[in-house]
């Protein structure tokens, strides 16, 4: 068996092939939103509204997941139907996609997972909510996300509204340095923090236009730099929930976990939850906002990175 084993490559969806194949553009998009970001029916109305707004803002959209046991880029209603209703659906990173595969499992990409799926496929951009990092304790724990270093050696560009803001929020953008990953604000010198458009940190760069992203994408791409561009991208002002009334409802959130033994995969969703019920539905609110707002924001780059390809 070689690394271009057919059995081990992604299946396309007609649309995405055809636009990779005619150097449209394309965007990629996670499906861990869908199984374990958000609670039914919801979830499947979102994946929808997202999957639209890439097409209205210019893009195709490729909604990836495992699905008995082969890897999907690009989805059909039927397929993110099933997704949304599927009990038990496995969290896949780069450390078990493989071993679903191979067991004909079903599974939802995380950011890491999407990121190999999109670079097998060749697609450059990505658009999610945040990204994983690393949390609260983790000198202790260790606890820090593939994420991260599937950022330093995967060339796509991921549109995220910065890390999640139930993390550590500086010893992820340390972390991010020193694996030397671009992390670039859109349109603001300060780092976004999920819900919230500014997490108290000045951003590495900061770039105001998504045709420039897409020219230092593509100047990566030829100076043969490994892994990819983390742009973090504001929530919308009149969706944001400010830093200082999340504080100690995160605060709370995370003690919660600790008293359960809440760790590992099982914490993120966790303390999505126990916010979501903290703020009264308003953190669920201010997701969707900002996830079409990325997906919007990725679409441009996408298009101008598809520009790029057609020159």
């Amino acid at each position: 068996m070689t690394q271009t084993d057919p059995a081990a490559l992604p299946l396309l969806s007609a649309p995405v092939r055809d636009a990779l194949e005619s150097c449209r553009p394309v965007v990629a998009l996670e499906s861990t939103i869908i199984t374990h970001g958000m609670p039914r029916p919801r979830n499947l109305d979102v994946a929808r509204e997202i999957e639209a707004t890439v097409r209205d803002a210019g893009a195709e959209p490729a909604t990836i997941a495992v699905i008995d046991g082969t890897l999907c880029v690009g989805l059909d209603d039927g397929q993110l139907a099933h997704l949304a209703e599927a009990r038990h659906v496995a969290k896949l990173s780069r450390a078990d996609m493989a071993v679903c595969m191979a067991a004909g499992g079903t599974g939802a990409t995380t950011v890491a997972a999407t990121m190999i799926a999109a670079r097998m496929a060749g697609i450059g951009v990505f658009a999610t909510g945040g990204i994983g990092g690393v949390h609260r304790g983790a000198e202790s724990s260790f606890d820090i996300s593939a994420d991260l270093h599937e950022l330093a050696q995967t060339p796509v560009t991921v549109v995220a509204a910065g890390a999640k803001a139930i993390l550590d929020l500086p010893k992820t953008l340390e972390v991010l340095e020193t694996l030397g990953v671009p992390v670039i604000a859109f349109g603001q010198d300060q780092l976004p923090a999920f819900w919230s458009r500014e997490a108290g940190l000045r951003a590495p760069l900061r770039m105001d236009d998504p045709a420039a992203i897409a020219r230092a994408h593509a100047m990566r791409m030829r100076l043969g730099l490994p892994g990819g561009q983390l742009v973090a991208n504001p929530i919308p002002a009149e969706a944001e929930i400010a830093r200082d009334t999340l504080a100690p409802i995160i605060a709370a959130a995370n003690d919660d976990a600790a008293e359960h033994g809440i760790t590992g995969k099982d914490l993120t969703p966790y303390l999505l939850q126990r916010i979501y019920e903290k703020t009264e539905g308003r953190s669920l609110e201010a997701n969707v906002a900002l996830v079409l707002n990325n997906a919007r924001l990725a679409a441009q780059i996408a298009r101008a990175l598809s520009s790029l390809c057609q020159d």
